[in-house]
């Protein structure tokens, strides 16, 4: 039916009891024999309500103790809510924990049969599918060896790659996306592009917001355990690292939506240079310079400067920091001012480009400042690619060529 979403929510409620005080052996039952508990109500969700449209990558974020967790399992129908509604329409599948029902004393073989049958699998499918499991998860060798002998991380990818082989409408998965090394890892996005492209709804519980940009359509962001917004990846993530540093005394200014630090530093002012000079206008193929200068309000030793640059759909077309390079930031002092520059050929194709600096202490965190979209500019160009970027290259068609017996 068009236009019935695949996943509603509508004004859910789910509240626990925090018991203040339990009798945990029968001497404290026998000494205190009239002693009633008292407990504390915790409201984990209230209220809650959205819709995922069929074939959506929707995530779902928030701070720690706002509710994401136990959304997610009141949609998997582990807690039952205490009011409001949730429908789905289509086949269901959970990973709210990777390698939950795996056996330690079983090996591999029989781990693989048994979770892939859990998960929905026909015991024929998933013995079928047995090989190409165990050749993503890279454990060819180790396909007869007992769980309890693997390590975390061979264990990790065992599970995912049983959940990568589910058939299923609906997925709500709870951050599986750090697991493995980083070519694991962008075998993980790989399987999240293809199920993204199979049309498969998809409801993705993570702290990660890059991972939230990459594959998300839309985010709802969770605060004590209420929807505070609902809206595209990128004004959602905004949200989401002011809620963090709020918590930490840090507050973005008045009129710089989605700015925030601890204040140690500001980010003054960004922009964009062609051939030396300001510029609003970027040519294809012109040298370009990103600038940004930054003042300081206390001492800061070797602070990290970076730029995302980023189109109008809000793709990331290119992220580069101080520590990709040769240039060093230092130590600095109160009133202390510096400016970072990065100078490259513009091969960016025709469109509006917004830039991004960002400042974080020794270490990349906490943040000093972030100022999203603090500049923009054209990019202007004689044709389109079609692409992000317009790479120079050199070309050949030749006639009367027969190929090499």
């Amino acid at each position: 039916m068009p236009g019935v979403p695949a996943v509603s929510v509508e004004g859910v409620g789910k509240e626990f009891r925090l018991p203040h005080e339990r009798a945990h052996t029968l001497k404290e039952r026998a000494l205190h024999p009239f002693r009633r508990p008292g407990a504390e109500r915790l409201q984990a969700l209230d209220a809650v309500s959205f819709a995922v449209a069929q074939g959506e990558f929707f995530g779902i974020v928030g701070r720690n103790g706002s509710g994401k967790s136990t959304l997610l399992k009141c949609l998997a129908g582990i807690y039952k809510v205490d009011r409001g509604e949730i429908r789905m329409r289509g086949r269901l599948s959970t990973f709210i924990e990777l390698g939950v029902g795996f056996n330690p004393d079983l090996p591999a073989r029989d781990n693989v049969l048994i979770n892939g049958i859990m998960l929905g699998l026909s015991p024929k499918e998933a013995l079928r599918r047995f090989d190409s499991i165990i050749a993503f998860a890279e454990l060819e060798e180790f396909v007869d060896l007992k769980l309890k002998n693997y390590s975390s991380g061979m264990q990790v990818r065992l599970a995912f790659s049983v959940m990568s082989q589910v058939d299923a409408d609906v997925l709500l998965i709870d951050e599986v996306l750090a697991v493995g090394d980083a070519a694991f890892q962008q075998k993980c996005f790989d399987v999240f592009q293809r199920l993204k492209d199979e049309g498969k709804t998809i409801l993705f519980v993570t702290h990660d917001m890059a991972a939230v940009n990459r594959f998300c359509d839309r985010a709802v962001l969770l605060e004590r355990g209420r929807v505070e917004v609902i809206g595209a990846p990128g004004d959602v993530g905004a949200r989401y690292l002011q809620r963090n540093f709020d918590r930490d005394g840090a507050r973005p200014e008045e009129g710089d939506e989605g700015r925030v630090g601890d204040g140690t530093a500001e980010i003054a002012e960004a922009w964009f240079e062609v051939d030396g000079a300001r510029a609003d206008v970027l040519p294809q193929g012109a040298e370009t310079t990103l600038s940004v200068r930054v003042r300081f309000h206390a001492a800061v030793t070797e602070p990290a400067i970076a730029f995302l640059l980023e189109n109008d759909r809000h793709d990331p077309l290119w992220a580069i920091s101080n520590e990709d390079g040769d240039a060093p930031s230092g130590t600095h002092a109160a009133g202390d001012e510096a400016v970072f520059s990065v100078t490259f050929r513009n091969v960016f194709a025709p469109g509006r480009v917004h830039l991004t600096p960002w400042m974080v202490h020794a270490g990349g965190a906490p943040i000093i400042d972030r100022r999203p979209q603090l500049a923009s500019a054209v990019v202007t160009a004689v044709h389109r690619s079609g692409g992000l970027v317009d790479l120079p290259c050199v070309m050949r068609y030749e006639r009367g060529i027969r190929a090499p017996a």
